[in-house]
C-alpha cells in the first residue's frame, strides 16, 4: 500500500521565538529549510542550511498542534542527550523548551528512507543494522523505563475490546476471526510483559520513516519511546510495517533473523498478540488532534500483525 504519513508544519510557520532560538543555538542564520516527509508529528521537521554553509536538522512542536506532542519531544531530548557517541543515531546539538514549544536540533544526516515497496537490498541493510543495534544497546547504555512501564497501558487492546469498555466502539469493523477469538487473544495478550522483558535499549518505534540509509551506514532516528526490552523486540515491532509496505511476510523474516531464531517462540507469540491488539484497537479510535492519518496507518499495521498472529496460532493448533 502507499505510505500513510502525517501532515507537517512548515519551518516558516513556527513561532518566531523557535526560529530565533535555533539560529542562536547554531550561531548562524537559516537561509533554507526543507521540510521532511514521513512520521506523524504535526510539528516541523526540516533540514536547515545556514548562511555559512553548515547544515542541521530541526524538529519542533507546540501544544496548539497536539497536546501530547511536546511531551514526546521532551522524552526524545532526554534520551538523545544520553545516547553514546558510538550509537548509530544523529548527534543532538541542543534542545529548546519555551512557551510550550519543544525544539530539538540534530546534526544533519545525508541519507534516504528505505524505498517502497521495500527492496531486498534495503531490507537486508536494515535487518543487519537491527542486529548490530541490539548488540550495541545490550546492556542499555542509558537509564530508561522498561517496555512494560512504557507501554503497559497501551498494550491491552484485546482486553479493552473483549470487555467492551467503550460502548461506542463499533466492533462490526473488527476482523471476524479476531471477534470470534477475542477471549483467547485477551488471555494471550495479558502475558506479554514478562515475555518481552530484557536489558536491551529498544527504540520501540522502528519503521521506514525512522530509518535513514547513508552511503555507508544505517542511522536510526526519533527515539522518544526508548525502553528496556528483549533484544528481538525492535525487529518484531518493525515487521508489520515492513509487510504493509510491500515487504515479505513478518514470520518469515523474524524466524530467519539471528535475533528471531534465538527468541523463545511462546514469548514471541504473546508479544505479537499484544502488538496486534494495540494496532487493531487503536485503529478503531477517532483520529487524535493534529494527526488525521495516524489511525489509517495503525489499521494497516493491525491487519498485518493480526495475520502474523493468526498464522502463529494456527501452527500451534
Amino acid at each position: 500500500m502507499d505510505t500513510v504519513t502525517g501532515t507537517r508544519l512548515r519551518w516558516e510557520s513556527t513561532p518566531a521565538h523557535v526560529r530565533a532560538g535555533v539560529e542562536a543555538l547554531l550561531k548562524g542564520r537559516v537561509v533554507e529549510a526543507v521540510s521532511q516527509p514521513g512520521g506523524f508529528s504535526p510539528g516541523v521537521a526540516a533540514r536547515l542550511l545556514l548562511d555559512d554553509g553548515r547544515r542541521a536538522f530541526a524538529k519542533s512542536v507546540g501544544p496548539e498542534l497536539n497536546p501530547d506532542s511536546p511531551g514526546i519531544h521532551r522524552a526524545e531530548a532526554r534520551i538523545a542527550a544520553a545516547l553514546p557517541a558510538s550509537a548509530p543515531v544523529p548527534r543532538l546539538l541542543g534542545s529548546l523548551d519555551h512557551d510550550g514549544w519543544v525544539t530539538l536540533v540534530f546534526e544533519d544526516v545525508d541519507g534516504r528512507h528505505p524505498r517502497e515497496p521495500w527492496s531486498d537490498a534495503d531490507l537486508s541493510r536494515v535487518l543487519a543494522a537491527l542486529g548490530e543495534l541490539a548488540s550495541a544497546m545490550t546492556p542499555s547504555p542509558v537509564d530508561a523505563p522498561t517496555l512494560a512501564e512504557r507501554f503497559g497501558d497501551a498494550f491491552r487492546g484485546w482486553r479493552v475490546l473483549s470487555a467492551s469498555a467503550d460502548p461506542g466502539r463499533d466492533l462490526a469493523n473488527l476482523d471476524p476471526w479476531a471477534r470470534t477469538n477475542l477471549a483467547r487473544l485477551a488471555a494471550l495478550e495479558s502475558e506479554w510483559e514478562d515475555a518481552a522483558a530484557g536489558t536491551t535499549l529498544a527504540h520501540a518505534d522502528i519503521r521506514a520513516d525512522n530509518v535513514l540509509l547513508t552511503a555507508d551506514r544505517v542511522v536510526v532516528v526519533d527515539w522518544p519511546w526508548a525502553c528496556l526490552a528483549a533484544p528481538w523486540f525492535d525487529l518484531l515491532a518493525m515487521l508489520p510495517s515492513v509487510r504493509m509496505q510491500g515487504g515479505p511476510p513478518s514470520d518469515d523474516v523474524f524466524t530467519a533473523h539471528p535475533l528471531g531464531r534465538d527468541a523463545d517462540a511462546e514469548a514471541v507469540t504473546r508479544v505479537v498478540a499484544a502488538l496486534a491488539g494495540f494496532f487493531v484497537e487503536q485503529g478503531l479510535r477517532p483520529p487524535p488532534p493534529g494527526l488525521p492519518t495516524l489511525r489509517e496507518f495503525q489499521r494497516a499495521q493491525g491487519v498485518e500483525a493480526l495475520a502474523w498472529l493468526r498464522r502463529r496460532l494456527e501452527r500451534l493448533s
